[in-house]
């Protein structure tokens, strides 16, 4: 097949840092880096505020109203209620803040969809976000954003970055719907009596401060001893802390946003995001993703909605179904029900079908490791592309010394777990120059565009850096029917 690199390369960029939070691992060490503070004279205090400024203001945005934030974080460790100047305040908050480089050791994995907005381009031409897995120190991962266009001739321009990055923040008042919340603790497990107690006391919609008070109110009213009562409200708060809003400043551009780990599941990373434009037959579009969270020993897959790419919402999946990496969602509802690629024993593609988004119970086995190239495993490279003889999936598959290349199978596409056909060949390998990086011999995607009748797969090289490819989509079919 005619498959073209177009040489478009994203590299990670290490000078691309947001400021984060710097907790102290205990208490004491908080209270001792105050203490140093507040030893200063005023005049010292605002002599290293302005240096401060002076050297991290330009690289920043609202810089000076998250150090206000940190220091509000941390004013209880203070010994007294006397009043602080401003610039002492703003130095305590500054030495609870750290940089981050967040694409300092890759920028892997894409994902691609068709911008929101197409207003003002050529015929011809539109306009896709592309989302990555950057990764930095520690190897935490989060979710980064590019925009660009592609033309009728297949020709990718990107659009530039700018010279910021600001993590999004935690919607306070956000709401849990108290059905959605009670299903969700019952597939947990978490089915005790105290749970009607806990949850009688809450309206149909409730913030995490309602469920904590109720939790609280509960604790009193049952006098539960603290080593049964602990591990209960941990599971709950747990599970209120995985489901949550983030909101982006919404004059920001698409690059200075980013998904960046919040809840306790996701210590170690956000990973693999796999996004899809879903159209309900209604007409309404939302993007969806599928994606990893990471804990250091636990992987846990989790959905994010948006509609705006500015505010987004992450939720847990629940039901026997869900397990392992990478699930990816169809671009719409099949028969009615919605549908999902999945994987769940690490080998083999499964097809899952459910009426609600955030539950799964039943998977059938579609694809199983075939040709040489993808005798190790075999899995999904995004979500399945419509075309009018079926269901285009993107497919990777590992091969010996642990080489990746990415294929192709076609599903029937008003019953996905028939296979139409399958590529003998992969579609795309490594070659030489893309052979080399964090982890050796991997050409990998999380999604791919149809534009004009051509296939348009950005994919990764060698989990460091992004590029992308095209092939004619007739050329891909031939082959799949052959």
């Amino acid at each position: 097949m005619n498959v073209t690199r177009t040489g478009v390369l994203l590299r990670p960029n290490n000078a691309r840092v947001l400021y984060r939070p710097f907790e102290p691992q205990h208490p004491q060490r908080a209270m001792k880096i105050i203490g140093r503070i507040m030893a200063l004279a005023d005049d010292e205090a605002e002599r290293l505020i302005g240096e401060v400024l002076a050297e991290f203001h330009g690289r920043h945005q609202r810089l000076l109203a998250f150090f206000r934030e940190r220091y509000e974080a941390v004013r209880h460790h203070l010994l007294t209620d006397a009043p602080l100047g401003e610039a002492r305040q703003l130095l305590i908050g500054s030495y609870f803040t750290q940089e981050y480089a967040l694409e300092s050791a890759a920028l892997f994995n894409p994902s691609i969809v068709w911008h929101p907005r197409q207003e003002g381009l050529p015929p011809g031409t539109r306009r896709f976000i592309l989302t990555l897995r950057a990764t930095g120190e520690g190897h935490v991962s989060s979710v980064g954003f590019r925009t660009g266009t592609v033309d009728s001739a297949g020709t990718i321009t990107l659009a530039a970055p700018t010279g910021f990055v600001t993590a999004p923040h935690v919607v306070a008042d956000s709401r849990y719907e108290k059905p959605l919340f009670l299903c969700k603790l019952a597939e947990l497990g978490i089915v005790d009596g105290v749970v009607d107690l806990v949850f009688d006391a809450l309206p149909d919609h409730f913030t995490l401060a309602d469920l904590e008070a109720a939790l609280a109110q509960a604790s009193r009213q049952r006098r539960v001893p603290r080593k049964e009562w602990e591990p209960f409200t941990t599971a709950i708060l747990a599970l209120a802390r995985a489901n949550y809003e983030i909101a982006c400043d919404a004059e920001s551009d698409i690059s200075e946003r980013v998904i960046f780990p919040y809840s306790p599941a996701e210590t170690n990373g956000i990973e693999d995001a796999r996004f899809v434009r879903f159209e309900e037959p209604d007409g309404t579009v939302r993007y969806y993703a599928t994606c990893t969270a990471f804990d250091g020993s636990v992987m846990l897959p989790q959905f994010l909605a948006t509609d705006d790419f500015l505010h987004f919402k992450m939720s847990t999946l629940n039901g026997p179904a869900i397990a392992n990496k990478g699930l990816a969602l169809f671009p719409r509802r099949i028969n009615g029900a919605y549908a999902m690629l999945s994987r769940q024993d690490g080998e083999n593609v499964f097809v899952m079908q459910s009426d609600m988004l955030h539950f799964w119970h039943t998977k059938r086995l579609v694809l199983r490791p075939t040709q040489p190239w993808e005798f190790v495993q075999v899995g999904n490279c995004g979500s399945p592309i419509e075309t009018p003889r079926g269901w285009l999936v993107l497919t990777h598959g590992v091969g010996p010394m642990r080489k990746y290349a990415i294929g192709a199978a076609l599903l029937d596409l008003d019953d996905p777990t028939k296979v139409l056909g399958r590529l003998h060949e992969p579609l795309l390998s490594p070659d030489e120059n893309e052979r080399a990086g964090y982890v050796p011999n991997v050409v990998y995607s999380c999604g791919a565009l149809l534009h004009e009748g051509l296939l348009v797969i950005p994919y990764s090289m060698s989990d460091f850096a992004t590029t992308f490819a095209t092939v004619p989509l007739a050329d891909v079919l031939t082959a799949l029917r052959a």
